[in-house]
């Protein structure tokens, strides 16, 4: 068994609160450097995304700074680069994909995932103290930590205090993940210290930051986009066009009805758009 789950602790905190999970991916050989290397120049440029990363924890997107290395060549010499990257949707290759299938299917055979519509995987490779600023995902996520130890900090997705209506609208419909952080907001955190085998899920939209440790940190991410996820997303999109038509929506969640109803009247309106084009 890849990952050690608490079948209880799943079925009533999946896609609700963050919580630890245990793994047997320490040092796979699929996650060795040489291997990722490879991966990078394998992957389009489109799925490879690296900075610098010495970074604040509340980071403007449009000024985060370059490393002037290349993605093959960050991760050759992330030891010393002082640097972050991800791999995106590691799933388009063979062996990452039948890992991230396995994995999920322990999930799905543990926890009731509905309706799931798309499922993808990433691999992080981050320098010793490299900082992963304050944002959110765009889906449900299972972080396993490979290799190196990181701090990783998160916040209750529905906690209206640190993540507010306008800012989950913005985000569905297009703005940047990351988030403007607060000090006021620290005290709320869960904070997770992972070393290799231990993980955490990452609810929807639930913001959060990392800290590295001293070392060379790889980690792998497993997510999935479920039925749960298209109707806060749907409606979160049709609470933006109220508000910019200057009314006032009902908060996402209040009612599992009306949020069922904007995301049936978003899928509509998409598929209108399709047919016209």
């Amino acid at each position: 068994m890849m990952l050690d789950l608490d079948t209880e602790e799943l079925k009533t905190s999946l896609g609700k609160c963050p919580f630890q999970v245990a793994h047997a991916l320490a040092d796979h050989p699929l996650f060795e450097l040489p291997r990722l290397v490879e991966l990078a120049q394998r992957l389009p440029a489109a799925q490879v995304e690296y900075n610098a990363g010495d970074l604040p924890v509340s980071q403007d997107p449009a000024r985060t700074p370059r490393n002037g290395l290349s993605a093959d060549e960050t991760i050759r010499r992330i030891e010393t680069c002082r640097s972050w990257l991800v791999l995106k949707n590691v799933e388009t290759a063979p062996p990452y994909r039948d890992l991230l299938e396995g994995l999920l299917a322990q999930v799905r055979a543990s926890a009731s995932l509905a309706c799931v519509s798309d499922q993808q995987a990433f691999i992080f490779v981050s320098s010793p103290g490299a900082v992963t600023p304050y944002h959110m995902d765009p889906e449900e996520n299972f972080l396993l930590q490979v290799r190196g130890r990181k701090t990783m900090h998160v916040w209750d997705a529905s906690d209206r205090a640190v993540l507010s209506e306008q800012e989950l609208e913005r985000f569905f419909t297009g703005a940047h993940r990351n988030l403007a952080f607060k000090e006021s907001y620290r005290p709320k955190a869960s904070s997770f210290a992972l070393a290799p085998g231990l993980g955490v899920h990452v609810p929807l939209t639930s913001p959060h930051w990392v800290q590295n440790g001293p070392e060379v940190s790889i980690s792998f991410s497993i997510t999935v986009w479920n039925q749960a996820c298209s109707r806060q997303a749907h409606a979160h999109r049709f609470n933006a066009r109220l508000r910019h038509w200057g009314l006032r929506p009902s908060p996402v969640g209040q009612s599992a009805l009306r949020d069922g109803l904007k995301q049936r009247f978003c899928q509509a309106q998409r598929r209108l758009f399709s047919l016209g084009a």
